[in-house]
């Protein structure tokens, strides 16, 4: 199959530039509210007491108000500090010289539980300085809300650890096993080198997700592109197959959002009835959970995409995976004991 090109190029209008700024003007549908309220406050206070980021903040979602206020927050670990530089990117780089907070699982995991998520999200920032990129202390991370939390599904953002077999292993096999393994190819082949770090690339990318399935068949991968960059139409398709072809199942397409003057420059405005299209696509391929629209994130409703009505069973797995069941509402998903 492939994409309807001409449909797609009658949806494209060139943006509108800022006569001030030089800037594109961000068209009706990308902008967004910011509210206010007490959840909000509440999460933030609790993060900050544990030493906590969440990469809500450090990325400057737009969506973070909405869903702060309704008890969802990703999870930055490994520290607020990146060692790759990519060019979309608003997260701090720099070299953390293998610091690493051992109290961080606990912190996590403590807060995982006072929100009393069904489905949590923990990303990481690129620890390029540690021997094994973080994947260790991942690991027990994912094994202290497993403990606290045995009904909670985590899903794991994560980097490409090089593409090492050896630490993805660390990572996915933690525990009873990890349910979600999301990375993000973040852009299509031609554009990577231009919009990652030099130590990220498009076919690395694949191979750790390709390594994931053949460690763990059980574990869902998932991964994210940004439109906007100065892609073509056959390029994203492209890409989507490429995924598909690695069996990536879940798959979230957004719109670039340009951090500030020192970032990459947004190429294109996309038309929502053009995420619409991609998302038929992506369907039609074999995806089983897919989101796009202007304002999708990589972790934005990352419950919505997982099978509905399923979280583990603590603690048991068959040699396929995860062994899965339908929670109720009667059912608790942690131990908030102390909340």
């Amino acid at each position: 199959m492939s994409a309807d090109y001409a449909y797609l190029e009658s949806l494209s209008v060139e943006p509108e530039i800022n006569p001030r700024t030089g800037l594109p003007l961000k068209p009706r549908w990308l902008k967004v509210d910011q509210v206010q309220g007490d959840r909000l406050y509440d999460i933030k206070r609790n993060l900050r007491g544990d030493r906590l980021y969440t990469v809500c903040e450090e990325a400057r979602c737009p969506n973070i108000s909405e869903c702060w206020n309704v008890g969802t927050a990703t999870f930055m670990i490994l520290g607020d500090t990146c060692t790759r530089g990519c060019r979309f990117c608003a997260v701090k780089t720099g070299n953390p010289g293998g610091v690493t907070d051992p109290e961080e699982p606990h912190h996590v995991a403590r807060n995982v539980a006072l929100m009393g998520l069904d489905y949590a999200v923990i990303t990481m920032v690129d620890r390029d300085d540690l021997p094994d990129g973080g994947a260790d202390h991942v690991r027990q991370v994912i094994e202290a809300i497993q403990m606290k939390c045995p009904q909670t599904v985590i899903e794991i953002l994560a980097g490409d650890f090089k593409a090492d077999a050896g630490a993805l292993e660390t990572v996915v096999t933690a525990g009873r096993g990890l349910e979600v393994f999301a990375h993000n190819v973040e852009t299509v082949e031609r554009l990577s080198p231009r919009v990652r770090d030099a130590r990220a690339s498009y076919r690395q990318s694949l191979e750790s997700l390709r390594h994931i399935k053949e460690i763990r068949p059980g574990t869902y991968t998932k991964s994210a592109i940004m439109l906007g960059l100065g892609e073509d139409f056959m390029e994203i398709e492209q890409t989507l197959k490429d995924l598909r072809e690695v069996g990536v199942e879940i798959i979230t397409l957004g719109q670039y959002l340009q951090p500030s003057r020192k970032h990459l420059r947004i190429k294109r405005f996309v038309d929502p009835r053009e995420f619409e299209y991609w998302k038929s696509f992506a369907e039609d391929l074999g995806f089983t959970g897919v989101a796009a629209g202007p304002l999708v994130r990589s972790s934005y409703k990352a419950s919505h995409l997982f099978p509905k009505g399923q979280l583990p069973l603590g603690g048991s797995q068959d040699a396929g995976g995860t062994t899965f069941k339908h929670v109720t509402g009667t059912e608790t998903a942690c131990d908030n004991g102390g909340r």
